[in-house]
């Protein structure tokens, strides 16, 4: 019987083990170029375009929803507030000469209308070329349509709900039933 001279069990890497990092994926994004990374914490949005060093991702452009929310959007996890991120990042990157990118959501599963794909919407308007199919955009929901449409039949059937649900937009002095209207006058702004 012949003895072992070496393990036979290979330690992958760290991030890896902890489940951050699918180098696969990663190595995939990395020959297409600038990627657009979408990402999203307990507080807030994150969109950023990054290109691949050697030492280091590089970051060209970042944005924050608490930039948007420093402009005028009163809440930071909102659908509209990741258009707008990624409308942002995106208007930055255009000005450093980035003209294309490919979205990078990490090891999230891709949901139709999510956060994600807002940030993906948002920077294409903001002129970034980005591979996609429209199937995944709902363009009403980017823009906050729908949270329009609850706040006008809550304020309708329970002001004292209304106010409870929309005490964040009501304190920074915003209608949520005119939210699609500020979505368009924050575009202009940023």
């Amino acid at each position: 019987m012949a003895r072992a001279t070496r393990s036979t069990y290979n330690v992958s890497f760290r991030r890896r083990r902890e489940g951050r990092t699918d180098y696969k994926k990663r190595l995939a994004l990395l020959k297409f170029g600038d990627r657009l990374v979408a990402r999203k914490t307990s507080s807030r949005i994150i969109a950023q375009v990054v290109s691949f060093d050697a030492k280091g991702d590089r970051i060209i452009s970042m944005a924050t929803s608490k930039d948007i929310e420093k402009a005028g959007l009163p809440f930071m996890k909102s659908l509209p507030a990741a258009y707008l991120t990624g409308y942002k990042a995106a208007k930055e990157a255009v000005k450093k000469g980035v003209k294309k990118a490919v979205l990078d959501i990490g090891r999230r599963t891709p949901v139709k209308a999510s956060f994600a794909f807002a940030v993906l919407k948002g920077a294409i308007d903001g002129g970034l070329d980005i591979p996609h199919d429209e199937v995944v955009f709902d363009n009403d929901r980017f823009m906050g349509k729908h949270i329009a449409e609850y706040a006008k039949s809550l304020k309708e059937l329970s002001p004292e709900e209304y106010k409870k649900r929309f005490s964040r937009y009501l304190k920074k002095g915003v209608a949520p039933e005119e939210l699609p209207a500020l979505v368009e006058s924050l575009k202009g702004k940023l």
